[in-house]
């Protein structure tokens, strides 16, 4: 829970925007600065996700870092669940089903990529794994320790990481099961040429400085853009950025909130949004002004004395989910200006992932349970509570299964979890409604909520204090 004063009020300005056509800015004067210093010292406590985790036990099993495993074994052993085939036709059976499991001895799972018949795992170690079929088929190692986020894009891979920085890997065309490190955001070149600037520094604390397009605290969150023209990245330093893929560059630098950046997701029609540990949820409008891209601040979808920990867009419907370390999950659909659609009531603990798939919605939780709701109209319906796993679930990722015979949608469900495994479900968009007792006390119908849509402001008074 955030201290009542703890957090600046918040304001119709919106931030502070840096970007790469907007050189000169008016900062504090700089002191004690090394132009090549290392950042990474520099983190915010407060709100984040991982403190929702009791990890106070050091007896718990997703606590124990005794066990590892050297590189030229694999550290994971499948271990598959020989009663439950993974191709069932048949349709009176439970359609939601736990298939399989992937044991880690590294590390806790913090993030969780899907890209054709492959998944990436990214822990607290310092490999990420590649998936085939159940079994391991590739693996590379980075520099930092724990890798936040992996999107995907085509041959490359996207990692966010606790030292602040996006490492950009590649597959090879020679054999698939090799991945090489192309580049990393900022990349040198761009940080050694700008960083001899003053101008392009700010101050982030007493007596210290960086360079506004680079973060300096730990990475939260990668998304893509519609197009994947744009990678937006969310930070703990309490911004998020801009990069355009195809040269590599940050082209804006937006102080977003008043504490950590948890979650970022852009969605449609230009529009990205926003949730961080003060309690709040913003929307962010691209717009094209000449040849730069420029966000502007639109709205503030909800303000609460909770931390938002997680974010998900429906790009199919236009429904924004939004988890809460309260245990609650808030939505708002695209008619009427983003109005509040309700909330969902699935958890005791805090909610730290959110994804969505066809027409299900799935929420992780730090009480090692997943929600599994299926959206009708303006209501959303559980079909299931999937547990199983032995510590909070951190991160989950789906696929369409293809390969089933059902007539009804199915999904392959992967979560990871700080017990330092993945779980493999199969799930299904025509699974009958249960009421579970873990649904805590609410119904399974989403429930209206009197929270009003954040306001409206114009074009010229979103951001008020760009520095120029």
């Amino acid at each position: 829970m955030l201290k009542k004063g703890s957090r600046r009020a918040s304001s119709s300005r919106g931030a502070r925007i840096f970007s790469e056509d907007n050189s000169v800015h008016k900062f504090s004067r700089i002191k004690n600065t090394n132009l090549l210093e290392d950042d990474d010292d520099i983190y915010n406590t407060r709100n984040r996700p991982d403190q929702f985790i009791n990890n106070s036990n050091s007896s718990s099993p997703y606590n124990d870092r005794s066990s590892t495993s050297p590189m030229d074994k694999s550290p994971w052993s499948s271990q598959t669940n020989v009663n439950v085939p993974f191709e069932d036709n048949d349709d009176n059976s439970s359609p939601n089903v736990l298939m399989g499991s992937l044991v880690r001895e590294e590390g806790h799972i913090y993030s969780l990529a899907t890209s054709g018949d492959l998944l990436y795992t990214g822990s607290d170690s310092k490999n990420i794994r590649v998936w085939r079929n159940q079994k391991a088929f590739a693996g590379f190692k980075s520099n930092s320790g724990l890798v936040k986020a992996i999107v995907i894009s085509g041959e490359r891979i996207f990692t966010g990481h606790q030292d602040g920085k996006i490492r950009v890997w590649k597959v090879s065309s020679k054999d698939p099961s090799v991945h090489k490190r192309v580049g990393t955001l900022p990349t040198m070149k761009d940080y050694i040429k700008n960083s001899m600037k003053t101008s392009n520094y700010f101050e982030v604390r007493r007596h210290k400085n960086s360079v506004w397009f680079r973060h300096y605290d730990a990475i939260s969150c990668l998304s893509f853009s519609e197009d994947k023209t744009f990678l937006y990245s969310s930070s703990w330093d309490k911004t998020f950025k801009v990069w355009r893929i195809s040269n590599s560059r940050c082209i804006e630098s937006v102080i977003a909130h008043d504490d950590s950046v948890n979650s970022i997701v852009a969605g449609y029609d230009g529009l990205v949004f926003t949730g961080s540990a003060d309690g709040t949820v913003k929307v962010w409008r691209r717009e094209l002004q000449g040849k730069a891209t420029k966000h502007f601040f639109s709205q503030t979808l909800l303000k609460q004395e909770c931390a938002v920990t997680a974010l998900a867009v429906n790009p199919d419907t236009t429904v924004v989910y939004c988890g809460s370390s309260d245990g609650l999950v808030n939505f708002w659909g695209r008619e009427n200006h983003l109005s509040h659609g309700g909330v969902l009531r699935g958890h005791k603990l805090a909610v730290l992932c959110l994804i969505t798939a066809g027409n299900l919605v799935l929420s992780g939780s730090a009480d090692m349970g997943i929600c599994v709701w299926r959206r009708m109209g303006i209501d959303h319906m559980c079909l299931s509570l999937l547990t199983g796993h032995n510590g909070p679930v951190k991160c989950l990722a789906a696929e369409r299964d293809d390969g089933s015979a059902s007539s009804g949608r199915r999904w392959i469900l992967y979560s990871g979890s700080l017990d330092k495994s993945v779980k493999m479900w199969r799930v299904s968009e025509n699974s009958p409604p249960v009421a579970w007792k873990g649904c805590a006390s609410s119904a399974p119908i989403a429930i209206p909520s009197s929270l009003p849509a954040g306001p409206s402001f114009p074009a010229q008074s979103r951001i008020n204090d760009v520095q120029n």
